[in-house]
């Protein structure tokens, strides 16, 4: 599986550099995710503006990023997903689960966003 990490003092930018995200490249990306998150980011931007198409295991792949950012109190947002990986996201209605923008930049923001809404969520308690 090819892909970058850029690691940000908030998030991190996980960029996939694949055509598909199918079931060769699922269990891997479950295991880049899991160990960005073990090294102690609470914030993900999944980069999927280079993935062409992707299957129910790619589906799985995302819905295990956005438990495992989720339960640390984080945010996993997908940045940029082509028109076929964006119409099956919708065809699956996980686009009422998932965090989904158009860019990276819109991606920071919402972590941004997030992190100001939880900063007061803690003033309160």
């Amino acid at each position: 599986m090819k892909y970058t990490v850029d690691k940000k003092e908030q998030y991190v930018i996980f960029t996939l550099l694949e055509d598909k995200l199918d079931t060769a490249i699922s269990p891997q990306l479950k295991s880049e995710l899991l160990t960005v998150n073990a090294e102690g980011y609470k914030n993900l931007v999944l980069d999927m503006s280079q993935v062409k198409y992707t299957d129910s295991s790619g589906l799985s792949a995302l819905l295990v990023g956005n438990r495992t950012f989720g339960e640390e109190g984080g945010i996993f947002v997908i940045a940029a997903p082509q028109e076929h990986v964006l119409k099956l996201i919708k065809i699956s209605m996980l686009d009422k689960v998932l965090k989904v923008v158009d860019s990276t930049e819109a991606a920071a923001e919402a972590i941004f966003i997030h992190e100001i809404d939880n900063g007061e969520d803690e003033e309160v308690d």
